[in-house]
């Protein structure tokens, strides 16, 4: 009713669970990454130069939602007036 106080919803919240899941893949692609490395140092294999930059371009391509929100607020801040 009108005199009910309004109860907060304390589940997982999309900005934070988003988040955490950019850190565990970022976490895994350079695990995992890190693990064929040290597999291919052990076993002679040259590691090739394009194999280190995808590995980099997809720990920062886990983060690009990060990146285009920091982007649209500086946008929105332009646009609005500096507020």
């Amino acid at each position: 009713m009108a005199d009910e106080p309004q109860t907060e919803n304390k589940g997982v919240k999309a900005k934070g669970a988003s988040l955490w899941g950019q850190i565990a893949a970022a976490i895994w692609i350079g695990g995992w990454n890190t693990a064929q490395f040290i597999k291919d140092i052990a076993g002679g294999v040259h590691i090739d130069g394009r194999d280190i930059i995808v590995s980099g371009l997809a720990i920062a391509a886990c983060f690009t939602p990060v990146y285009f929100n920091l982007i649209m607020d500086k946008v929105r801040e332009i646009k609005l007036g500096g507020n």
